[in-house]
């Protein structure tokens, strides 16, 4: 029987509309997008330009400000250095929280070694970033804010919108990583004042390897200086030869959730909390990482006592899951959001994220409680404590 994938924050199958769409541009509909004196260009150029529309209309965007990338990584490395470069002669400093992605964290710190001030706000347990610690964080040399919408590892969900509201008062530029939030909770980059968003295919059922940047045209324009450099295409941010069938892919993903994401989420969010509740009757002892309320509906993080993650991971073999990011999967150090929102070791040691997708089933559900009780009880048994 095939193993029940319950990792969908890592990564999504690619929806077979979604494959559908793409697969003509990879044959009939090869051509390059930047070709504008035949028909093959013009095709592959007009494919482009619907899937732009598409994430768009996702995120309440003007069309003219997605940026196709290859990913939601380099959408925040374009976004964290290329606004450091164009705007550090009037500032040097960014705030960013203690529980963003690698993928913004890491440019941060490359950012402190040019000079730049970072403030890393810290989070309470719930791992909710209070606004009012952004709102002290900033200075007259801050230039950027970024805060994740969604958290990848316990899903908690960001007060954007205050946050977008305070960085707007203060004229700072306000970048938020939607990859786990996108599609999943309504975004309107207009109404929470966003002005630069990342994007990733994958976690969308979407192909790997394409993404999108939101850069705001107006109110403020905000102004990027590009980290390749080549043809000048995607507005000059993005040199390179757009990949035709990955941006269709992204296209269509993001046309299926504009049109059934509400009610996917909330089918979802029915079957998060029938994994939680059948836990919780058949598991004593165990944690809920993160806020109960404000937290993405497929996500479900708890550690149970006296259990390591990586010890229940490597007992489940007919479920997928993961103890934290994707990007630090093969590291047994505790996770360091957990530790960021001030868990203790045992709970941090023990953790496991269940990423419920659209393609799970309750029955699905069902068995994965059932093997994870199972081996809870079997590894306590066997504990030498």
């Amino acid at each position: 029987m095939r193993p029940i994938y319950l990792d969908a924050h890592a990564t999504t199958p690619v929806d077979e509309r979604v494959l559908e769409a793409m697969l003509p541009y990879f044959s009939d509909k090869f051509g390059n997008a930047a070709s504008k004196t035949h028909s093959f260009g013009w095709v592959a150029e007009s494919a482009v330009e619907q899937a732009r529309e598409a994430v768009a209309t996702l995120i309440g965007a003007g069309v003219r400000e997605i940026v196709f990338t290859s990913g939601a990584t380099e959408s925040d490395n374009l976004a964290i250095r290329g606004v450091a470069e164009a705007y550090a002669g009037e500032g040097n400093h960014v705030v960013t929280t203690a529980i963003e992605h690698h993928a913004v964290l890491d440019p941060c710190r490359h950012l402190t070694r040019l000079g730049f001030e970072v403030t890393v706000v810290p989070v309470p347990e719930n791992g909710v970033v209070d606004p009012e610690r952004v709102r002290e964080a900033i200075t007259d040399r801050t230039i950027l804010v970024s805060v994740m919408l969604a958290n990848n590892e316990v899903g908690t969900i960001q007060p954007v919108e205050a946050i977008g509201a305070i960085t707007r008062e203060r004229g700072v530029l306000f970048h938020t990583d939607a990859a786990q939030a996108i599609g999943r909770l309504p975004i309107d980059v207009e109404r929470m004042n966003i002005d630069l968003l990342s994007l990733s295919a994958h976690k969308i059922y979407g192909p790997k390897g394409v993404g999108a940047l939101y850069v705001r045209l107006k109110d403020p324009r905000v102004r990027l200086v590009a980290q390749m450099d080549g043809g000048g295409h995607e507005r000059g941010f993005r040199s390179g030869t757009a990949n035709v069938p990955g941006i269709v892919g992204l296209g269509e993903a993001c046309e299926i959730l504009s049109a059934d994401g509400v009610a996917e989420s909330d089918r979802i969010g029915e079957l998060r909390d029938r994994l939680y509740d059948r836990l919780v009757a058949n598991v004593s002892n165990l944690w809920l990482n993160g806020d109960r309320e404000h937290r993405l509906p497929g996500n479900l993080n708890v550690s149970f006592a006296g259990v390591r993650s990586d010890a229940l991971i490597g007992a489940l073999k007919e479920v997928a899951v993961s103890s934290g990011s994707a990007c630090t999967s093969a590291s047994l150090e505790p996770s360091y959001v957990l530790r960021a929102m001030g868990l203790d070791e045992e709970r941090a040691t023990g953790s496991i994220r269940f990423g419920i997708g659209r393609f799970t089933t309750e029955d699905e559900i069902d068995r994965a409680a059932d093997a994870v009780a199972k081996s809870v009880r079997a590894l306590r048994v066997d504990s030498p404590d």
